[in-house]
């Protein structure tokens, strides 16, 4: 059922972000007089689609078919992507058909610069008005929820933070000279903004500050794996037992709050996972908390690390919210998708090219987004969407690079007919385009390939 769900969020994802960015290019192409042929989800060979002349068909349509001003919208094999067919337009279609014949009024090459403009860059604005939507929407209806402590509540064991000394109490000051207020800053700063670099963090241990610092080699590559702090007052609370597993059958239930694992005293959720982890196939006691009274009992761990509870975590210090209004959210939302989208994207290229980041992490692929379509939908629907806004905005910034077969190659070549007053050849074009095509279909196999060895 797992592999059901994370199939099913994926095609979601996919299916909002090709719509919304090739309805752009279709609804542009419309507007200026030219015609749209086709208007397909996937790559490859036609499965089936419709159209107004020939109905709902199976399969490829007749090669003598004439659509005229009609659109065939068409499911193809590979669910990867989409395209819109623009009449007299070189593009990922391969159709050169048209190029030995005179331009006719509704083709793209028979247009002026400006309104080809306004069609190759309408996908990226659609994925840009998109993502603008979601972090708008986002702020005036959920604002933002800041944990208002950098208070170390647990530590690891044997994680970089363990290794390096940091202890539970510690307050955290700065990460890298970049003053933290909240728990998110402590986040983001290790797992985005410095990622891949050494780490300086500062902190205030009983009223004395020290100060730490860790060589990048020690720190490894955070999405991989945790640097090991965690927020205190994050309580651990059960949000429920599964039938036949230990947690219910030793009676734990809903609303329990576990205390002790063996001797260990647990107050973060993160420490009550891993105490359970460590246990795994063992017998231990077990303490929790049950409206005010304690109770006790021993549990054997599963071979699995797991008792069979579902945790829910009770953060029991202050939260800053902060609210937007029509106004106010109109700056947010443009922030979030510069950070996101421009700044955390180019940054990461960045690291790549010095190193700091392998390439083959920095990458992923459709079955990567297809496990984090799945994990941002446990999150609820709030995240779900505003993980679409980011692969949104993802979307059109690589779509907008002036790499040949990508919008913004397309873009490149109208802006040298727009300043030379001349087209760039057909032949010119056919090349560029195939050896873009090639080199993005590489590309794909290789993220593919990437994705597949690095599934656990």
């Amino acid at each position: 059922m797992e592999i059901v769900s994370t199939i099913f969020y994926f095609l979601i994802v996919i299916g909002v972000l090709v719509f919304v960015h090739e309805f752009g290019h279709f609804f542009a192409a419309r507007m200026t007089g030219m015609r749209a042929e086709v208007f397909a989800f996937g790559m490859g060979y036609r499965l089936f689609g419709y159209n107004r002349v020939n109905g709902f068909s199976f399969g490829k349509l007749d090669e003598n078919a004439e659509l005229g001003d009609h659109t065939d919208y068409r499911i193809c094999a590979f669910p990867i992507g989409g395209f819109v067919k623009i009449s007299g337009m070189i593009d990922e279609s391969m159709d050169k058909g048209f190029v030995n014949s005179e331009p006719q009024p509704w083709e793209y090459r028979a247009k002026p610069v400006w309104k080809r403009m306004i069609v190759i860059t309408a996908g990226v604005i659609m994925n840009i008005l998109l993502a603008f939507l979601v972090f708008y929407s986002l702020s005036i209806f959920k604002g933002k929820s800041l944990i208002d402590t950098t208070t170390v509540g647990y530590v690891s064991k044997s994680s970089t933070a363990a290794e390096f000394g940091i202890q539970k109490g510690d307050k955290i000051i700065s990460i890298n000279n970049q003053k933290i207020q909240y728990w998110e800053e402590v986040q983001s700063s290790l797992y985005i903004d410095n990622l891949g670099e050494a780490i300086t963090v500062n902190i205030l241990r009983n009223s004395q500050n020290l100060t730490i610092k860790i060589p990048k080699e020690k720190v490894g590559i955070l999405s991989d794996k945790s640097f090991g702090v965690f927020p205190d007052k994050m309580t651990p609370v059960i949000n429920g037992a599964l039938s036949g597993k230990p947690a219910d059958q030793i009676g734990l239930q809903k609303g329990d709050i576990i205390t002790y694992v063996g001797n260990e005293s647990i107050g973060n959720t993160q420490e009550l996972i891993d105490n359970i982890k460590v246990n795994a196939n063992k017998e231990v006691d077990l303490k929790w908390m049950r409206n005010g009274a304690q109770m006790t009992s021993r549990v054997l761990v599963g071979a699995d690390s797991t008792i069979g509870i579902d945790i829910a975590t009770k953060y029991e210090g202050n939260v800053i919210e902060k609210k937007y209004n029509a106004i106010t959210a109109i700056p947010h939302a443009f922030g979030e998708m510069y950070y996101f989208g421009v700044e955390v994207f180019f940054k990461s290229i960045g690291k790549v090219i010095t190193g700091d980041i392998p390439f083959k992490k920095a990458i992923g692929g459709p079955i990567k987004i297809a496990q984090a379509s799945a994990q941002s939908a446990e999150g609820g629907f709030a995240s779900f969407i505003g993980f679409v806004a980011l692969l949104s905005m993802s979307l059109a910034v690589i779509n907008i690079l002036p790499f040949p077969a990508l919008d913004g190659g397309h873009f490149v070549i109208l802006m040298f007919e727009a300043i030379f007053r001349k087209p760039v050849s057909y032949k010119v074009q056919i090349v560029l385009q195939n050896v873009g095509f090639i080199i993005l279909i590489a590309f794909m196999l290789f993220v593919v390939y990437n994705d597949i060895i690095s599934i656990k």
